[in-house]
């Protein structure tokens, strides 16, 4: 069970720290900059965390099964960056921002988990969705 929940556990964690320094950043600073020094340090941690996830040396073979996705998750971390800092800086809430994006993908990502990797909607999921939709209601409603 631990390695079940420890992943869960981390990316939990990494996001509120995440949150917290997005918020935090200077904002009058060149957006791309603190992506730049960001994506370095990030660099540099996945280098020194990848004798920990493998039982081999780094080898072209480990290379090659590297496909169009990886490349992918690099152009949308930008995106996915510079959207939060720049959603910060246009005066969104640290609490309010990530329900937000979060819901709103996890709304868009259901009939993409269904029609192109079959996964499966209960009705225990379905009232949770329709919970979802009503909180981004509740949340964008005017007072």
């Amino acid at each position: 069970m631990k390695s079940f929940y420890f992943p869960m556990m981390l990316t939990v964690a990494s996001n509120v720290i995440y949150h917290i320094a997005q918020k935090s950043i200077p904002s009058h600073l060149n957006p791309i900059i603190p992506t730049i020094i960001a994506y370095a340090v990030a660099l540099t941690t996945s280098l020194c965390l990848y004798p920990f996830f493998s039982d081999t040396h780094l080898t072209q073979a480990g290379w090659r099964d590297v496909n169009w996705a990886t490349l992918a998750v690099g152009i949308a971390i930008v995106g996915i960056e510079i959207g939060f800092l720049l959603a910060y800086r246009a005066g969104w809430n640290i609490s309010l921002g990530a329900v937000t994006s979060n819901v709103t993908v996890t709304l868009l990502l259901l009939p993409i988990g269904i029609l192109f990797f079959n996964e499966h909607l209960s009705w225990e999921k379905i009232t949770g969705i329709v919970l979802c939709m009503g909180g981004l209601w509740l949340i964008f409603k005017p007072s």
